[in-house]
């Protein structure tokens, strides 16, 4: 009872302050980590690439993965509903004074406010994600190790994505599934290539 407790108090407060969408929860989520023990940063990384590929919203599938691996289908649940609760609890009450708050210049400029953190949020998960899918050694102290630990074909892999959807006008148009499946066959090819 106490894993789930804390399952749900964690996740909520995932729910209550990642303003800005999925993404936005990866700082919580690294905290979750060093806190607790219950996935390591390069488990995140494969649970960030598996929620981009499932359909439905990256946070709840994470929330719900990580529940189910620490407590079963009673934490994925309890995980789930910790995630999703704030958002719930506030916009009920946003809709019952939602007449007051309509005009409101407070309002207005907390929502305002909101704009940058939601984007301080998602850049600080771009650069945690990046780090691991970029580069094999953490230790960006020193420079030399930082060179030899670039994850190559994942770079190569990314700009050739990057010149593809942005420059080449018959590809842009394709569905992004496509460009998940493609990347993921790759990585698979890569991957058993290079072992």
């Amino acid at each position: 009872m106490t894993l789930y407790l804390q399952l749900f108090w964690e996740f909520f407060k995932t729910g209550l302050f990642a303003v800005g969408g999925g993404m936005a929860t990866l700082p919580f989520l690294y905290d979750i980590s060093n806190k607790t023990g219950w996935f390591t940063h390069a488990q995140l990384a494969d649970m960030v690439a598996v929620s981009e590929s499932t359909p439905g919203p990256i946070g709840v599938n994470m929330a719900s993965y990580v529940g189910f691996v620490t407590g079963g289908v009673g934490g994925a649940v309890v995980a789930t509903l910790g995630l999703i609760a704030p958002s719930i609890l506030i916009v009920l009450i946003i809709a019952a004074f939602l007449k007051a708050f309509r005009d409101s210049k407070y309002v207005d400029g907390a929502f305002y406010g909101l704009r940058p953190a939601s984007t301080a949020l998602i850049a600080s998960a771009l650069v945690t994600v990046a780090k691991v899918a970029f580069f094999s050694s953490q230790n960006f102290g020193d420079l030399t190790a930082v060179l030899h630990g670039v994850e190559w074909k994942a770079v190569v892999l990314a700009a050739v994505l990057l010149l593809l959807t942005r420059y080449v006008p018959r590809v842009k148009s394709w569905h992004p599934i496509v460009f998940i499946g493609l990347s993921a066959a790759v990585g698979v090819i890569f991957r058993f290539a290079g072992a």
